[in-house]
Parts: structure tokens; sequence; C-alpha cells
């Protein structure tokens, strides 16, 4: 305590004089148990977690939640009870989904949020069944972000797009409506993840999409191919001349052989990280679109390549005139490699050989390779005859 004239004075509760903005903006930093506990610090805080704008029921809260009471049959209402007693906006809700919810619960809170103007709306079904979700879902129209993983969508004939929305993450849904006709009605998208099959169509009208994370093969405008063309990535690409950041899922592609030796003029300057997932570089036809890529982003900064596990016989490396190809910008390369083949060296030969300002390439192999110590010893060897005509690299074969 602070003496004043000889008396002793208590020190002023700064804390509780906050104003409920910046109390609301602590609260939102917290796990939401922890946040909701601050009712215990004294009577003026009793209800300050009234003011939370940020709702997360994540696996934390779940299992925290079932060490105390022993029983997942009460996690809906708690989430009621808590939405109950909330009092201004809801910004940010976010729920993990571990066993079987009522749906009227879930209707309810997701019409609930919808007049509380949420923004940022995250749902993650880790249950066996896919989540139907409500309809009121597609009252949400000032929702910006948008995650849904393992659900079950339909939207309504009257349903015009959500105008604010600026990134979308689908994993594991499923339409029963057009879902060409749900992207397109998010003018303002600009980061799109998804592992459904989409239409090329369908993203060449995101003009604005910086960020995009998608599975081939594309689809024309009229059948669902099997087969994908290089020629119709590079069309799509063409069309998203603000992209920085490309991921291509390649697990269930098959490229046709008129692209083996195809070479593509368009370049895409925007363009900074690039990350291949589930190639198979024992592809040829794979291995050379990988290449022609690469080439094609005279900017790229970051390349992250994940193999595909599966074993394909369809010819060997490219030629590659290294003389005749262009410098590339690249920084750091993140290679999961599956044996060490001499397609993959070729692969890496290419990138050491014609990237001046690599710092940094960390190659490992799966988990699950068979690749022994001295498998690894003897790719070192032949990557390091390599190194010694290139710039200064670091080499991380974890």
């Amino acid at each position: 305590m602070e003496m004043i004239h000889g008396t002793r004075k208590a020190p002023r509760d700064f804390i509780s004089r906050m104003p409920d903005n910046v109390v609301t903006n602590i609260l939102d930093r917290l796990p939401l148990q922890d946040a909701v506990r601050t009712c215990t610090l004294k009577r003026k805080w009793r209800f300050k977690w009234t003011l939370l704008s940020q709702l997360v029921f994540d696996e934390r809260f779940y299992f925290c939640l079932m060490e105390r009471n022993g029983d997942s049959s009460k996690f809906g209402r708690v989430i009621n009870k808590l939405l109950l007693h909330i009092k201004g906006a809801i910004t940010k809700f976010s729920l993990c989904i571990f066993h079987q919810l009522d749906d009227a619960d879930i209707a309810h809170w997701i019409l609930f949020l919808s007049e509380k103007g949420v923004k940022d709306l995250t749902i993650c079904n880790e249950g066996p069944h896919q989540l139907k979700m409500p309809s009121h879902l597609f009252s949400c129209l000032e929702l910006k972000h948008l995650k849904l993983y393992n659900c079950c969508l339909n939207h309504p004939p009257t349903f015009q797009g959500f105008p604010n929305l600026l990134s979308l993450e689908l994993r594991l849904v499923r339409f029963k409506s057009d879902i060409g006709e749900f992207i397109t009605c998010c003018p303002s998208l600009e980061i799109l993840i998804s592992t459904s099959i989409l239409k090329a169509v369908w993203i060449a009208k995101l003009e604005n999409i910086r960020i995009l994370s998608i599975s081939l093969p594309l689809c024309d405008r009229d059948t669902m191919m099997s087969f994908q063309s290089c020629s119709t990535v590079f069309e799509l690409l063409d069309s998203l001349p603000k992209l920085q950041e490309l991921e291509l899922d390649f697990q269930n592609c098959k490229l046709i052989e008129d692209d083996v030796n195809k070479r593509f003029s368009p370049a895409f300057p925007s363009l900074k990280a690039l990350k291949l997932s589930r190639v198979c570089l024992e592809d040829g036809m794979k291995l050379s679109c990988a290449f022609e890529l690469i080439r094609s982003f005279p900017n790229l900064q970051t390349l992250e390549i994940t193999t595909s596990t599966r074993v394909w016989h369809n010819g060997g490396p490219p030629r590659a005139d290294y003389n005749k190809t262009g410098l590339l910008q690249l920084r750091s390369v993140i290679f999961e490699y599956s044996k060490g083949s001499e397609n993959e060296l070729c692969f890496l030969k290419y990138l050491l050989v014609r990237s001046p300002f690599l710092k940094k390439i960390v190659i490992r192999p799966h988990c699950f390779s068979t690749i022994t110590l001295d498998g690894k010893l003897e790719f070192a060897s032949k990557l390091l005859k390599v190194h010694r005509a290139s710039p200064v690299v670091d080499i991380d074969l974890s």
C-alpha cells in the first residue's frame, strides 16, 4: 500500500477499471475454460466472461470437460449454457465434435451465431458419420472465414452466396447441390482449400484468389475426367493473376502422354510458394510436369514436394539441358522422398544447379520408408557431387 499524508491507502484496482473492449480482448486470448474461470477472481469479475466474442470449443476444452465430469453427453448442455449468457457479438466460433450431438442443438447454435454476426466459423467433425449442416448456415452473411471438415451441405435455391467470405476450407465435405454454384457465389474469396473434385471453370471465376489448394484431376465443363493435362492447370493459373501460393494434390491424377515433352510459355510472377503433394516422381510424365511447373514460376521462393508411395514405371527422368533453362529464385526446399531413386536425384540436381539463392534444402524419407543408412549415404554422396558445383546450401538429410 502507498503512504498518503501518513495514512495507508489501498492500491487502485486498475484491472477491474479497464474498458469492456479491453477486457474482451484479453479474455478472447485465453483458452475458453480459463476465460470462464475468471469469474472466481473477485465479485467485479463474476460476469466478465460473458463479454467473450470468440468461443473455441476445441479438443482441449472437450477433454478438460471430460476430465472434470467424465460424461460426454454434457458437452452440448455446456455449450447451450455458455451461449445463453454471452452478451455481445460473437465474431469467432470453433467447434470440434468427437461424439454424436443433437441435430436440434447444432441448428440452434448456427441460428444463434447468424444473429450474433459471426465472421469466423469452424466446424470440425471427428465422428464416424458426416454432419449435416443446418440451413441456418446460409444466413450467416457476415462470414469472412469458413472451415468445414466431414460435413454435408445442401444450400437452398435462394442462396445468393457469402459476399464477404475471404477464406473457404472444405475437407471431406459432400454437397447435395452444385458445389460450383456454392463456390462461385463467393466473389471476394482469397483463399480456397478443397479436397473435392472441382471444375477449372469454377475456380477461374475467383479472380481474387491468393492461396489455392486443390486436388487433381480438374474437370472440364461437362465431364468428370479421370486424366489430367498439364495445359489444363496452366490455363487455370493464367486466369488467377493474384495467386501467390499453390498446392496441387496428384494422388488421383494420371497425366496424358501429350504433355511429356510439351513446353508452356506463360510465366506467373506473383506465385511465391508451391507445394506438390503425393506426386509420383517415378512416373516420367508427372516428373516432367513438376519440372514445367517450377520453371514457369520465375519468382518462386518456397518449394515443398511430398512424393507418393505408389510405384509407376512410365519412363525415366526427362532429358534436361540445365544451360537452357532459366535461373530459379528458390530460397527453401523441403523434399520428402521414398527411396532416393534416379528420378528424384535428377529432380534435386535440377534444383541445386538452377537455384543460386537457395539457402536450405531438407530431404527426408517417409516415416514408413525402408531405405537403409547405406542407402542414405549413397544418395548423399551423389547429391554432394552436384553440390560442389553449386552455391553453398545447407543440405539436411534427416
